[in-house]
């Protein structure tokens, strides 16, 4: 999620407060982690409307943007799916409901989540996590996503993306409160690594394996920024193909590709630009170890024009069979060969 560098450095002096581990030791028997996986995997009972698109997210896929929203109820556009932040639909009605309900008729939707703070100290907001629970079940979207970071004090909401720290703490807080939003979606979801300008001292693992546990101790599953590891590769001096293989390849279920902006301080995700060089080929590393995962182009700031999009998700679906057929891996079915 794109950020501005000054309230990075500032939230980024919180992220090593002390959290509250005493909702979850830890110590899962096995029937705590098969349960929890059964929920994760197994969750959605429910029957899609009548007249929602019933595919899942395959190929690549844009974020839907009030700009287009015009183009998009005009036809549908081509791509795979389209990608929307929860919270902008948490509403009983409105026009982006409206349309986000039309596009929904057509392409498969991904809720992605930007401000539950799955990692504050704060107790986990039961309003925030109730009226994405209603959005869910409204439009049934392919995949629903968070990210690994936390946003809140007991007293108020920062609206951002604050780092954390990465120690058994941390993992066991965030476990506990994975299971709680799994439960109450009664879905599996998918948490996001950030760009980050701080690293703390007392982290005893990377990013990546801190995920890896993550997703083994809860069901859930990954989605890889790969813009995100290359901007903390350049930051922290960190190995982004390392951090790849920390994960085990069942376990991504979607990759998300974007811009970032170089300045004399620190290289910053800002979602303004096209993918880099230097990200495309990671992404390629990305699609070898993990093979053709459904990919989002994310644009957030100085959104272009419609065709800008359309062509950066061409690539990426280029990129993607280019690398099936090195490795030959099915492409899945609707995902045309270029």
């Amino acid at each position: 999620m794109s950020r501005d560098m000054n309230r990075d450095m500032y939230g980024a002096m919180f992220g090593g407060e002390r959290l509250d581990a005493s909702r979850d030791t830890g110590l899962d028997t096995g029937l705590d982690t098969r349960r929890r996986r059964e929920r994760a995997h197994g969750m959605c009972t429910m029957m899609m409307h009548p007249h929602s698109c019933t595919s899942p997210a395959q190929g690549v896929g844009i974020g839907l943007r009030h700009a287009h929203y015009g183009a998009f109820m005009q036809a549908p556009q081509p791509v795979g799916w389209v990608e929307v932040h929860s919270e902008n639909y948490f509403g009983d009605g409105g026009y982006d409901l409206h349309v986000l309900e039309t596009v929904r008729r057509d392409l498969p939707v991904s809720l992605h989540g930007v401000g539950l703070g799955l990692g504050s100290a704060a107790p986990l907001d039961e309003a925030h996590l109730a009226r994405l629970k209603r959005l869910v079940e409204r439009i049934e979207p392919a995949l629903v996503s968070e990210h690994l970071c936390w946003g809140a004090t007991p007293h108020a909401a920062l609206h951002d993306l604050l780092p954390m720290s990465l120690t058994q703490a941390s993992l066991d807080h965030l476990c506990a409160r994975v299971a709680q939003m799994q439960d109450t979606l009664r879905r599996r979801v998918l948490i996001e690594n950030v760009s980050t300008y701080v690293r703390f001292r007392d982290d005893t693992q990377g990013e990546t394996a801190f995920l890896a546990e993550l997703a083994r101790r809860t069901g859930c599953g990954v989605l890889l920024d790969v813009n995100n590891l290359y901007v903390n590769q350049c930051n922290h001096g960190e190995d982004a193909l390392e951090a790849m293989a920390a994960l085990p390849r069942e376990v991504v279920g979607e990759l998300h590709l974007a811009g970032h902006r170089v300045t004399a301080t620190a290289m910053i995700d800002d979602h303004g630009s096209r993918v880099a060089p230097d990200v495309w080929t990671l992404y390629e590393a990305a699609l070898r170890r993990f093979g053709p995962v459904p990919t989002l182009i994310e644009w957030d700031t100085a959104v272009p024009p419609l065709d800008v999009l359309l062509d950066e998700a061409r690539l990426a679906r280029e990129c993607m069979t280019r690398i099936a057929r090195i490795t030959h891996e099915p492409l899945a079915s609707g995902q045309v060969r270029t």
